[in-house]
């Protein structure tokens, strides 16, 4: 009787299909956009649209746990479009506010250069009429 430890008994393995792995259902779940909403919240709020998104999102991941993956589909899309606005408003208006700034500062310079002449003219020509 041989007791050898581990035993060597070749058993091929079934060529059967591989059946998908439980972590592929996994990603069939609704993101929940929780990071992207706390980035909104804390650095880009505008309008409050990153906390509604925050709110959004915390009821998407509520709702994922509890298996209802309709309605965290329903509140993810939601968390999605309102982080959207949230962060194309809070990168768009200051651009907008610099480029405002910048046309008016060119635009006050060259009217500046302009006015120059104006500012500068001498009524020397009056002392002599005087005598």
């Amino acid at each position: 009787m041989d007791t050898s430890y581990p035993r060597e008994d070749y058993l091929p393995a079934p060529a059967h299909k591989r059946e998908p792995s439980p972590t592929t259902g996994a990603s069939l779940l609704p993101r929940d956009h929780l990071v992207w909403s706390i980035f909104n919240t804390i650095y880009m709020n505008f309008c409050c649209l990153g906390f509604v998104a925050l709110a959004f999102s915390v009821k998407a991941r509520d709702r994922k746990v509890a298996g209802d993956v309709e309605a965290a589909r329903r509140f993810s899309s939601k968390a999605r479009c309102y982080n959207a606005l949230a962060t194309a408003g809070s990168v768009v208006l200051p651009l907008l506010l610099a480029a405002l700034v910048i046309t008016g500062v060119v635009h006050l310079s060259k009217l500046a250069q302009e006015s120059v002449g104006f500012f500068t003219y001498q009524f020397s020509g009056s002392d002599d009429e005087d005598k």
